[in-house]
């Protein structure tokens, strides 16, 4: 019986964290970082797709006509903490993009630890502050966020048609 009660204490503690283990899904970051892309998916893939969209259903909330859903639990890029997804597109990029509650220089650098490399194509203009990688044909990893000292989110995102 004295081992009962610390496998029960174990047990508990293990129940009460199991939720935030499955929380972070690799498809999220995978899509934030251009690692998969839904738009080839569609394609190759539908089957992915489907499962996809069933999976973004239950773990995110979309609300009216709102272009972005919120997390149902806690969800990360990385040490990033996301706060909104964006899954079709945002203002004339069209992909897969997440919202983060972190600075600029905060998501990038966890970003290029990410991937193992540095972001190129950097500009600050317009009150803008934005670096891209393409990654592929028809994919471009992008970080932005507003300027200094009003960046307090950044956007992550993989752009299949990307316009500036």
């Amino acid at each position: 019986m004295n081992g009962a009660w610390p496998t029960g204490l174990l047990l508990s503690l293990l129940v009460g964290v199991m939720p935030s283990w499955g929380a972070d899904d690799p498809r999220v970051e995978n899509l934030a970082l251009c690692r998969d892309s839904w738009l080839d998916w569609k394609t190759t893939d539908p089957a992915k797709l489907n499962s996809f969209a069933a999976y973004f259903r239950s773990a995110f909330t979309h609300n009216g006509n709102d272009a972005f859903a919120v997390p149902n639990a806690p969800t990360t890029i990385g040490p990033l903490k996301v706060t909104r997804v964006f899954p079709d597109s945002v203002g004339m990029g069209v992909g897969f993009s997440v919202q983060v509650d972190a600075t600029f220089d905060v998501s990038r650098k966890a970003v290029e630890q990410l991937l193992g490399k540095p972001l190129g194509q950097c500009e600050a203009s317009d009150g803008m502050r934005t670096c891209g990688l393409p990654v592929a044909a028809q994919r471009t990893l992008v970080v932005m966020s507003g300027d200094a000292p009003n960046d307090k989110t950044t956007l992550v995102g993989c752009y299949y048609l990307y316009e500036k």
